[in-house]
């Protein structure tokens, strides 16, 4: 099943956050990111989840 990508703008916005800071610093784990980005772009726990789910089907 193919995950579809959120309208939320705020979400999407942390995809890119995530995705390029895990390009920059391999040292930080997607764990420690996703923190980061709920408190960065304010979001709700149904979009942490939609990003833990993202990020565990597309791989780092």
């Amino acid at each position: 099943m193919a995950t579809v990508m959120p309208e939320a703008e705020h979400v999407q916005k942390a995809i890119k956050w995530i995705s390029a800071t895990l390009e920059e610093k391999d040292n930080q784990s997607l764990q420690s990111l996703i923190e980061k980005a709920v408190f960065k772009f304010d979001l709700s726990p149904k979009d942490t989840e939609f990003l833990m789910n993202f990020f565990r089907e597309h791989g780092k």
